[in-house]
């Protein structure tokens, strides 16, 4: 069973083009390849290139440089990025560990500027410190001029150093683990899921990032845990978002069914730090992403587009696009049951939203908009059950007005938060000395929120008219 696996999924994987794809999976803890292809051609990098910038990030917290909790201000460089971006306009104050979380789930170029200048004072300095740290990981074919990945020529990886800043992010920083498989972020009514599709869908997924541009193709690196045993696989090239998922899976399952006792029926591969660079331009796949034969312009977040036209919610939508699996096999490794945990609240500013605010926020579906009633036109609409938040216990009566308060026909109440109408006799008949005793006005009680005044002495009112129950009528708010 695990031979025909195995044949499968090689098969799948040298189905592509050498030079379409780039694809690597190692053991994150030994650094044992156990499977490559092309890994040591250079790639364009695309939105990958965030591994780096939060490793940078994540570094000077460690060495005391910043922390967490600081706040960065956006500026008008990083709101000049082009999108995927959150779009906050110059002078909004961000948090590190927000901008992070940004960063990570929805990839966002803007965030990647925030952190650059909030941790080294430019971009190009940023990317001094990111090819310092690339330089001392042994990333010796990887080149940084922006901290997103946005189109540059000199921005330069390869499937050999991906893998490398993986397992250096896993083993020197397992404290912020969490920031590599955040299932989704959420911003008031705003909610964006995770980019990288395997969380959810494939056994074991805990990270990483996903990358795109037209010239790179659909770039992830992944990792999984399972059995206490975690890999890393790098995805360069592939075609498509959904494709890229399952390519990954498909190298992660061959790396689990790779066990240390089998090495010796396998050709050995060494570790990463051996595969050999290749001294080649990297592929420029423009035309296959972009051209115009393709159907949909390509794009991070084409999944988001088909998702928003479906109108489903979160987290049905999340995977939607993937449920037309690609003409790829071993389809099923990527499970369709998706099981994700909520989204992360973030914000901007220093401190989170209200508990209030915060709950509302986070449950878009409740609607907590008072309803009011207006007041009614007429006595006969007056006479209505109290419906909105004026209606509460009435207050005792004051003596000798039961029969009014009981029968009378409008109160204030009936008018919800409104003020109460005048009163009309009561469709009781009452005795000249009754109603000159009791009044036709309303009590104070019936009055809902309010304070009704004090009904003034009358002289005998004349017999009143009788309204007939065919004249009243009830108001409903639905």
């Amino acid at each position: 069973m695990m031979w025909a696996v195995l044949a499968s999924t090689a098969t799948a994987l040298a189905a592509a083009p050498a030079a379409a794809e780039a694809l690597l999976v190692i053991e994150a803890d030994s650094g044992r390849v156990l499977y490559a292809h092309n890994a040591g051609h250079p790639w364009y990098p695309a939105s990958v290139t965030k591994l780096m910038t939060a490793y940078v990030t994540l570094r000077a917290v460690e060495e005391g440089r910043i922390t967490l909790d600081k706040p960065l201000t956006v500026s008008a460089t990083a709101a000049a990025q082009a999108p995927v971006k959150m779009g906050f306009p110059p002078g909004t104050v961000v948090t590190v560990d927000n901008a992070l979380k940004m960063l990570m789930v929805k990839s966002a170029n803007d965030m990647a500027v925030v952190l650059a200048e909030g941790v080294s004072g430019s971009v190009e300095s940023f990317a001094d410190e990111m090819n310092s740290h690339a330089r001392r990981l042994g990333m010796i074919q990887s080149s940084f001029v922006n901290p997103n990945g946005l189109p540059a020529e000199d921005q330069i990886v390869s499937a050999r150093d991906m893998a490398i800043l993986g397992r250096a992010l896993i083993r020197e920083m397992p404290e912020y683990d969490y920031y590599w498989h955040l299932p989704g972020i959420r911003m008031g009514k705003l909610v964006q899921r995770n980019y990288n599709t395997l969380l959810g869908r494939y056994p074991g997924a805990d990270g990483m990032k996903t990358g795109f541009i037209c010239a790179s193709g659909f770039n992830l690196v992944a990792s999984a845990t399972r059995d206490g045993r975690r890999l890393i696989a790098v995805v360069l090239g592939a075609p498509s978002a959904a494709v890229r998922a399952l390519k990954a899976a498909q190298l992660l399952e061959r790396g689990f069914n790779t066990r240390a006792g089998l090495s010796w029926l396998m050709p050995t591969l060494g570790t990463v730090e051996t595969v050999q660079p290749v001294n080649v331009d990297p592929p420029n796949l423009r035309d296959e992403m972009c051209g115009k034969n393709r159907k949909r312009p390509a794009a991070e977040n084409e999944d988001d587009t088909i998702a928003a036209d479906t109108g489903a919610d979160w987290p049905q939508s999340v995977f939607l696009p993937n449920l037309q699996q690609p003409k790829v096999s071993n389809a099923a490794l990527l499970l369709q049951d998706v099981k994700l945990g909520e989204p992360v609240l973030v914000y901007t500013g220093t401190k989170p939203p209200a508990p209030k605010a915060q709950a509302a926020a986070a449950d878009p579906t409740k609607k907590t908009a008072t309803i009011k009633l207006p007041a009614p036109k007429d006595a006969a609409a007056g006479a209505a059950k109290p419906t909105g938040e004026g209606a509460g216990k009435p207050k005792p009566a004051a003596p000798k007005a039961k029969d009014a308060a009981k029968d009378g026909a409008s109160s204030a109440a009936a008018a919800g938060d409104g003020a109460a109408p005048k009163p009309k006799p009561k469709p009781k008949k009452l005795a000249p000395t009754e109603g000159a005793k009791d009044g036709a006005a309303p009590s104070a009680a019936a009055a809902g929120e309010g304070t009704a005044p004090k009904p003034k002495p009358k002289k005998p009112a004349p017999k009143p008219t009788v309204i007939t129950p065919a004249a009243q009528h009830t108001s409903h708010v639905q």
